[in-house]
């Protein structure tokens, strides 16, 4: 309490003894954090996070979320409903948005993957958009192989990217694409179906 710690309620409240506590921590109802986990200054914790092992940086808040064996950086905004499994590592100024699953990969500063995405086993560089529905499509039934995104690439909605390959920089793949290849830097990518359109066909094979 004399680093100016302040706890909603701390009969819902679980921190073990070893966790490390920075100064100006808010933690909100329903938390737990366990292990060696370190909480940075000025981190917001908010109802029904669980952090185990796992380092917050300054500055970050955390919603709903679930945390283990990873880095936060500093003013990170994580949650609500995120999920960070071991081996992620987060930059500076990152967003993880709702429904989000980051598994054994780093991102990089500025990246932002808003919602309802999978990265597993990827290297994200600096300031990368990563849009709804995005799948890092790590396993092959095999194997498990890593996939490099670099600098400033755009990831648009619903793709998928088949590992192993690498997103050059400033590489913007269009919503909806499934990528097998590797790009060069500021290629447009685009893999879409043109749709077939059947004329009053969808009422007849609704009755």
């Amino acid at each position: 309490m004399k680093k100016n710690i302040k706890i909603y309620d701390k009969k819902s409240v679980s921190i073990d003894e070893q966790v490390v506590l920075g100064d100006n921590v808010v933690i909100h109802e329903n938390v737990v954090i366990r292990g060696k986990s370190e909480i940075g200054d000025n981190v917001e914790i908010m109802g029904c996070t669980y952090i185990i092992d796992s380092k917050i940086g300054s500055g970050s808040k955390v919603v709903a979320s679930f945390i283990e064996q990873s880095e936060v950086g500093e003013d990170n905004n994580v949650g609500p409903f995120a999920r960070l499994r071991p081996g992620s590592k987060t930059g500076k100024n990152v967003r993880i948005g709702n429904f989000v699953e980051i598994k054994n990969s780093v991102l990089g500063d500025g990246c932002k993957v808003a919602h309802l995405a999978y990265v597993g086993d990827a290297d994200v560089g600096k300031n990368v958009n990563i849009g709804c529905g995005v799948i890092f499509v790590n396993y092959d039934g095999k194997q498990k192989h890593r996939i490099r995104v670099c600098d400033g690439a755009f990831i648009g909605s619903n793709c998928n990217l088949i590992a192993p390959l690498t997103i050059a920089e400033k590489s913007y793949i269009c919503a909806g694409t499934t990528v097998t290849q590797s790009t060069e830097k500021e290629d447009f990518v685009i893999g879409r179906v043109r749709p077939v359109v059947k004329p009053g066909r969808g009422g007849k094979y609704l009755k």
